[in-house]
């Protein structure tokens, strides 16, 4: 799934497994960290079709399904701002923009998150992508009234 690099430069890579509410798995995903950021790739079924989910970068890795993927916390925050793409002094390091499912229920999204790396301060390692059964606002704290948790992957560390 990653994207080809024409500069020859190994970029770091994980690969991540999404699993549902209901404890399916429904996709997978791979993170390549760039000189830019995490180029986030997903590639998912099974999920509620025609509209819009909010995708965060959440603070910890732990996905239990059986607590709704709450044990993942609140949205990544590596700089202390405030949540929300449309709020002064936002946005959190793991906001980013809405996805939409087709109406098959797949998501299959390309997203750059410039407010993160693999390796270093804003390292997504051990942390967790979320997808959220609403969009988000962009700006209600502290996490943009997205909905439910609806699925949910951990970041390994390696």
């Amino acid at each position: 799934m990653a994207v080809a690099q024409s500069s020859g430069a190994e970029m770091p890579e994980k690969d991540i497994t999404f699993t549902s509410a209901e404890g399916e798995e429904i996709g997978t995903g791979t993170l390549t960290g760039t000189p830019a950021g995490v180029l986030i790739e997903v590639d998912l079924q099974n999920l509620p079709a025609d509209s819009w989910h909010g995708l965060h970068i959440h603070a910890k890795g732990a996905c239990d399904v059986e607590s709704g993927f709450k044990s993942a916390g609140g949205h990544f925050n590596a700089g202390d701002t405030e949540h929300g793409l449309m709020v002064e002094g936002g946005a959190h390091s793991g906001d980013m923009p809405n996805q939409y499912v087709s109406a098959d229920g797949k998501l299959i999204a390309q997203v750059l998150n410039t407010a993160v790396s693999i390796g270093g301060e804003a390292d997504v390692s051990g942390r967790a992508i979320v997808i959220h059964g609403g969009a988000d606002d962009y700006e209600s704290q502290p996490s943009g009234d997205a909905g439910e948790r609806s699925a949910g992957a951990p970041v390994p560390y390696t």
